[in-house]
């Protein structure tokens, strides 16, 4: 077949291309897209997006009220998360959605602590407490960067579970206290060889704390098959850890892989934990773009890279659907460095050969797109383009090589939302970094 032309793929686009008005049938070509799949991972081409956060969350709420998905699964560490999933099914732990997201204290705060998520905790909480306990929602984190949070949580279990398996696990990971808080000293001295690693602690823990379920399960009810399944996991979470430490030495793939691998892990698990509780598990994963498109359709492929979303399609086929996101310009809260305090910036216009440039040409302000059907805009996005993807960090006067790479489209994702002016998501903290005056549109020179 004969390539398109520029203007015959946006002619091809623009006709293809669902309007979002910001109504409320906004999303329903989406749903109809989705069907009865049982899973969906939603997407955002920046962690900082107003527009991505929203619109994510809004699907997220049509596939809870009308498909009855019955699981959140985000992009976020797994004990931070499960403080929010004791608060919307109905804890008391915390009075408020504001403290049920206070756990999200680790770098970069404002991508969970922001305006939207508030509003969709809160959302999910009053849902919940309209259903009985067996059809509650449940909110969850599939990322590893926890390790010391996970080690605390696995031994406040088993300080009521088993006190002298408690006393056991407080010696395994007491390995990692000469390192205090700096992981990536400890990944670099077992990496190199420098002490050995911690490894073979962990793992005997989790292998005694699995040993040990089923007898922990016919305990006298003080701790729940929800509180065992948090353990377990927290225990799964420091093995992971503590090899992506070391793995961080070995080079990106390695470590890319590692933590996909561990999402898609953890994913697993909570399928099957979910089927217990409600006999079918249909759940919603919010990542980047990066972790939630099929990295054999980009040049992270190439390179050796894996991602949920690949790995959910080897697993699923056609039931795992995978929506992304796109934007022109606008804001973006970020960061300059890792560490450094949030910023609202401006994001530049798309370079003229990447695929927002080629959206923005659309001539439609924002749209839907449905790539996973065949016509001449699916076809004509198969050929690679550059694609944006911003992060935590933002680095506008390095950002061909920081946050562009070469995708094809139509093989990445099965749906795409395109919006092509966004704003900042609002942290629940604001600093001065953030809320002062944005860059001027010419930033980084000025002119």
């Amino acid at each position: 077949m004969t390539p398109l032309t520029s203007s015959e793929l946006i002619a091809a686009l623009r006709e293809s291309a669902v309007p979002l008005t910001g109504g409320p049938d906004d999303f329903g070509r989406v749903m109809d897209r989705i069907g009865n799949a049982p899973l969906v991972l939603i997407g955002e081409a920046s962690h900082g997006t107003h527009e991505f956060y929203r619109s994510r969350a809004q699907i997220t709420k049509r596939l809870i009220a009308e498909k009855w998905f019955n699981a959140v699964a985000i992009e976020g560490d797994w004990p931070d998360a499960y403080r929010v999933n004791r608060y919307v099914r109905g804890g008391d732990a915390d009075p408020d959605a504001t403290l049920a997201l206070a756990g999200f204290r680790r770098f970069p705060q404002w991508m969970w602590r922001n305006a939207d998520v508030l509003d969709f905790v809160g959302w999910l909480r009053a849902h919940n407490d309209g259903q009985p306990p067996a059809t509650k929602v449940g909110f969850y984190g599939l990322d590893l960067y926890s390790l010391h949070a996970s080690m605390d949580a696995v031994l406040r279990y088993l300080r009521i579970a088993d006190p002298a398996a408690a006393v056991r696990a407080a010696e395994r990971y007491a390995c990692f206290a000469q390192y205090g808080a700096d992981l990536q000293r400890y990944g670099y001295v077992a990496h190199v060889g420098l002490r050995p690693s911690c490894e073979r602690e962990v793992l005997a823990q989790l292998v005694d704390l699995r040993r040990a379920a089923g007898e922990y399960g016919r305990r006298d009810g003080r701790l729940t098959a929800d509180d065992l399944f948090f353990a377990e996991q927290n225990a799964v979470v420091v093995a992971n850890a503590e090899q992506y430490y070391r793995t961080m030495f070995a080079g990106d793939a390695a470590s890319w892989n590692l933590r996909d691998r561990h999402m898609a892990q953890v994913l697993d698990a909570l399928t099957a934990h979910v089927e217990r509780q409600h006999g079918r598990a249909k759940i919603v994963v919010w990542a980047h773009n990066a972790h939630v498109g099929d990295a054999r359709a980009t040049e992270m492929g190439v390179t050796g890279q894996v991602t949920l979303g690949q790995l959910s399609r080897e697993r699923l086929g056609s039931d795992a659907v995978l929506v992304g996101f796109t934007t022109y310009g606008g804001t973006v809260t970020a960061a300059s460095n890792w560490d450094e305090p949030a910023q609202r910036m401006s994001v530049r216009p798309a370079l003229p050969d990447s695929v927002e440039a080629l959206f923005h040409g659309v001539g439609v302000r924002n749209f839907a797109l449905d790539l996973s059907r065949p016509s001449a805009a699916a076809s004509g996005l198969r050929m690679p383009r550059l694609q944006r993807a911003i992060g935590v960090i933002y680095r506008p006067a390095t950002e061909r090589e920081s946050h562009y790479l070469q995708t094809s489209l139509s093989e990445q994702f099965d749906l795409v939302l395109h919006y092509d002016a966004t704003r900042a998501v609002e942290p629940m903290e604001q600093h001065g970094s953030w809320a002062r005056p944005d860059a001027p549109e010419t930033y980084p020179v000025g002119v």
